[in-house]
Parts: C-alpha cells; structure tokens; sequence
C-alpha cells in the first residue's frame, strides 16, 4: 500500500467542466497511481491577474511513487493539455493547474516542490472539496484538522458549488 496524497484540481480556460475530466483520466493512468476519491466540483471567483470563473476540485489518490515522481507525472499534464508553466506568472488563467497538497503526514521544503502546499490554508476553493474527502486529515505541520482549517480560513473570495 502506497501513500495517500491529495490534489488540487483547476481550471479557467475553455470547456473547464471537460478539461477537469480530461485531467482526472489522465491522473488515472500513472503508473503506480490509483484515484480513491474525488470532491465535487466548485465554481470559484477570479483572483490575481485571472479574468474567468475557475472550476476546483480535490482528488485523493494511493501511489507507490515518490512525491517529486507524481508531481514530474502531474506536470506531464499540465504540459500535454496545454499548460505553459515556464512562462506564466502566478495568479493566470490556465487550462490547467494540478497541485500536490498533502503526500501522506510528509513535509517537503525543496525548490521545486513544498508539502503541505503552502498557500492551501489560504484558498477557500481547495479547502471547500478537501474537507470533503478529508476533514479531520490533520495538517501535518499546523496540528490542525481540514474542516478547522476550512472554518477559520480568512480568504473572501466566492467560492460555490459548480452547477455546470
């Protein structure tokens, strides 16, 4: 049995609804990857430079990989659907973002990869289908459940179910 690692899941550009299922396919045919769960989808308000309504969600999967393996699988595609990472900026509109939030009880701090994701507590958008899947899942650093960290999260931004 692997680790169970949750992921981040959003995209603004084009058929949103497709490119989430098109990205879920794709995560279920890494190698050594299973996808155990999988949150609804929210509807979330643009922030940064971004101008269209995303489409979030999380999903859970059980891997044998290492974490820097899943996240070259991940950004493999990011890269195959379309997604120019070496030239965007954060806070754009992409066809696709896949984020590593949590890899088991890990803590990772290296240049290319931080575990838990360091902005998570700050995103109502990942926080809302997380503590879907996983809220009394304890953040490995802060000591503190999912669903608390949902609860006091202080970001203002409208987050809703997708109705798509």
């Amino acid at each position: 049995m692997g680790q169970i690692a949750y992921i981040g899941v959003g995209t603004n550009l084009g058929d949103r609804q497709e490119n989430f299922r098109r990205a879920i396919a794709e995560v279920r045919g890494i190698a050594d990857t299973k996808v155990v769960s999988q949150s609804s989808l929210y509807e979330s308000e643009p922030h940064g430079r971004a101008r269209n309504w995303f489409v979030n969600g999380v999903i859970g999967v059980e891997t044998t990989l290492e974490a820097k393996d899943l996240l070259k699988a991940l950004q493999k595609i990011e890269k195959t659907m379309g997604r120019k990472r070496e030239t965007e900026k954060k806070s754009v509109s992409r066809v696709i973002d896949l984020d590593i939030l949590f890899f088991g009880d890990q803590v990772i701090n290296s240049r290319t990869l931080k575990i838990p994701h360091p902005e998570l507590v700050n995103r109502k958008f990942v926080l809302l289908p997380l503590s879907e899947l996983a809220p009394a899942f304890h953040h490995p650093v802060l000591g503190t459940s999912v669903s608390s960290l949902t609860v006091s999260t202080q970001d203002p931004t409208k987050v809703m179910l997708f109705r798509g």
